[in-house]
């Protein structure tokens, strides 16, 4: 048999209000949380309340055949705690089947992995003892923030107890080796890496809802036949993708809920397809070699690597300055004022520098599509004079800068 492994990204940043140089100081909230509930509200009510339904009773018809995992971030669920308590009740009874794995992660989307081992060692342990306080069971599989992995992320996750890890299929990973078979990251003893087939992922989060796709329209039936067609020495599929691909990025009204709602059946219907969780398809697989992972590789853009986040001036500044307040935000939790950590935990969300990226080529309408500033710039302003606020009440104003940023 050949396992489908699904796995689902449920995340929600805390977007930042609109905050210039003159509210440094005198505003309380750099949170816009009229639109965050906004947001978060539609999305439950278009992707993330229908969809659990919906894999729900493809659960329940398919006698406990059909098995997927997910990855909830910790800024998504205090939002659902404040505006959508409903979507984690739901997401609770999904746990209850027994066939849903929920997957450990950093617990605010940063990209703490890549500036300080000991916040992201915090915020992953943080994050596993709240997955398992809400759904029952402590996270063996890992998913790092934006699928970023080297082999010290996987060596790192391996020393927290975790017994896999995803990462990114990426040709310049793989090479030649084929992303359906299990792997060891060099340097590591016992964690297994679990490969997202990008291709395959793809045609259900970007292309299935293009008209200009020669295989358009997709039915459930044609891409399980794919998926039952690879090579005999093709262990599995990781089909690996944001849960908002389900009526928020692509609509209800192209067909993608009947898609999902029709894929279960035609998989088990192949006789040579099954579904398996990642914890599972790692306990059954051992790996077939290691793969020496360098640099850091993730699942954003045609490059896969971390140009997403990190590749202008302005995020690496906006990075750079957020970590170096690091060990001032952490003393002053120590010393019982956790105030100002727990805001600037916040401020680790990938996102924000996300909105940042200036990739106007192959990949700019998708950052265009997720950023709610008119320009990259726009976002590193509004970033940094939040910042430059946390900053003066850590430190005092007499070692921030002054100056308001502007656009030039």
């Amino acid at each position: 048999m050949r396992s489908v492994v699904f796995y689902f990204q449920v995340h929600q940043p805390m977007r930042l209000a609109h905050f210039t140089f003159f509210d440094i100081g005198t505003k309380s909230s750099w949170f816009d949380d009229a639109e965050n509930a906004r947001i978060a509200r539609r999305v439950a009510e278009k992707c993330y309340l229908p969809m659990n339904r919906q894999m729900l009773a493809a659960i329940r018809a398919n006698e406990g055949r059909f098995r997927i995992a997910y990855s909830v971030t910790g800024t998504a669920l205090d939002q659902f705690e404040r505006w959508a308590p409903e979507v984690i009740e739901s997401f609770q009874e999904l746990a209850a089947t027994g066939c849903v794995e929920f997957l450990g992660e950093t617990s605010h989307h940063s990209l703490a992995a890549l500036a300080s081992l000991d916040e992201f060692d915090a915020q992953v342990i943080a994050q596993a003892e709240r997955i398992e306080k809400l759904f029952g069971r402590r996270p063996t599989t890992f998913r790092n923030t934006e699928l970023v992995i080297t082999n010290q992320i996987a060596r790192r996750a391996e020393e927290l107890g975790f017994q896999a890890i995803l990462g990114e299929g990426a040709d310049q990973l793989l090479g030649w080796r084929s992303p359906h078979r299990v792997y060891r990251p060099e340097g590591c003893e016992k964690i297994k890496l679990l490969l997202r087939s990008y291709k395959f992922s793809d045609d259900i989060a970007f292309r299935f809802s293009n008209k200009e796709w020669p295989e358009y329209p997709l039915s459930a039936a044609r891409f399980a036949r794919w998926l039952a067609e690879l090579g005999p020495k093709e262990r599995f599929v990781g089909l690996f993708m944001d849960y908002e691909t389900f009526g928020e990025h692509q609509w209800e009204e192209t067909g993608i809920f009947r898609f999902m709602r029709e894929l279960p059946r035609a998989c088990l219907d192949t006789g040579v397809l099954d579904f398996k969780t990642p914890r599972e398809l790692a306990a059954e697989l051992d790996p077939v070699a290691r793969l020496d992972i360098p640099r850091p590789i993730s699942w954003a853009d045609a490059e896969r690597d971390l140009t997403a986040w990190l590749g202008n001036q302005m995020q690496k500044a906006a990075h750079d300055a957020l970590y170096q307040l690091l060990p001032d935000v952490v003393r002053l939790a120590r010393q019982g004022n956790s105030a100002p950590y727990e805001k600037w935990k916040y401020l680790s969300t990938s996102d924000h520098v996300y909105y940042m990226c200036t990739k106007w080529f192959s990949d700019g309408d998708v950052h265009k599509y997720f950023s709610p500033y008119a320009t990259p710039h726009d976002a590193f302003i509004s970033f940094m004079n939040v910042f430059d606020d946390l900053a003066r009440s850590v430190r005092g104003p007499s070692d921030v800068a002054g100056e308001p940023l502007t656009a030039k």
